[in-house]
């Protein structure tokens, strides 16, 4: 201690040192949620802050063909949700390559477009399937704002050794808080229980009571008040597709050539859906010098 450092001044500036250190050492404050900067957002768990999209990679609504029926229940419960009225959270389950992701991001601008102008835009917010614990998180940063937002998880799946489902039935269903009333939660899976058939059937197997082992896991799917099947289309549909995105986009090729070309495409991957005929169509447009814009 100097002569003219006061033991008071000494513990004061100690302390300030201290405080000075824990501020460096401790994680970034939360930013705030500025839903106004975009419609549509991308949550980054690490920084715990939403990200805006200024251009959301999306095709019309009206070019989504073969999946009817699901695109008009989706968007039903989706204009229901926006307008402030109960709604359920969505899974859509399926064939690949099927237009599920693509149909959410659809119903979102769709719906935008049909909202009163007085009314606030509905807000499309992706987390990634790796963030899921952090859900809790980011339902915590949306609670309290006046806006309404669809949660949207693509190709959403869990591991045999993945434990962070726990999180998302949590969030969706339980907890003390429960889900916030200004979100719904859409998700895209292959599987339709979201966990592998061996890990259930392993479950099943060596377990003493095999039908409660497996009850909490396959439960998670019972917290989708909507389970929205996408099916392989036939040859007719894949071919609506086809002449769908071709007529849009001003593709001027003979029906006959553009049938027997489309089916070759396909024939050639081994499969028809949506994702085909897209990847056709770009194939196409290229080979014509056309650019592929609304």
């Amino acid at each position: 201690m100097t002569t003219t450092e006061t033991a008071p001044d000494q513990t004061l500036a100690t302390l300030l040192r201290i405080a000075d250190a824990l501020e460096r050492i401790a994680p970034p404050r939360r930013k705030a949620a500025d839903l106004k900067a975009a419609n549509a957002f991308v949550w980054q768990a690490s920084g715990s802050e939403l990200v805006p999209v200024p251009k959301v990679n999306r095709v019309a609504l009206s070019l989504l063909r073969g999946v009817d029926r699901v695109r008009d229940t989706l968007a039903e419960n989706t204009e229901r949700f926006a307008k402030g009225l109960p709604a359920n959270n969505v899974l859509l389950w399926g064939a690949r390559g099927m237009g599920k992701s693509s149909l959410v991001k659809a119903v979102h601008a769709d719906t935008n477009l049909r909202l009163a102008q007085d009314a606030l835009p509905l807000k499309l917010i992706e987390i990634h399937r790796e963030d899921i614990e952090s859900l809790p998180a980011l339902m915590g940063l949306l609670r309290n704002d006046p806006h309404r937002a669809i949660v949207f998880c693509d190709d959403l799946s869990f591991d045999s050794d993945d434990t962070s489902y726990k999180s998302l039935k949590a969030v969706l269903d339980g907890g003390v808080e429960g889900r916030p009333d200004n979100v719904v939660f859409y998700a895209t899976s292959n599987r339709r229980h979201l966990l592998p058939r061996d890990m259930m059937d392993n479950e099943r197997s060596t377990s003493i009571n095999p039908g409660e082992a497996i009850e909490e896991k396959v439960s998670l799917s019972d917290r989708f008040g909507l389970w929205l099947g996408f099916h392989k289309c036939s040859q007719d549909e894949y071919l609506e597709m086809i002449n769908g995105y071709a007529g849009h986009f001003g593709l001027d090729v003979a029906a006959e050539e553009l049938r027997r070309d489309a089916l070759e495409w396909s024939t050639t991957r081994g499969s028809r859906s949506g994702r085909t005929a897209w990847q056709y169509i770009q194939d196409l447009a290229g080979r014509l010098g056309k650019k592929l814009e609304d």
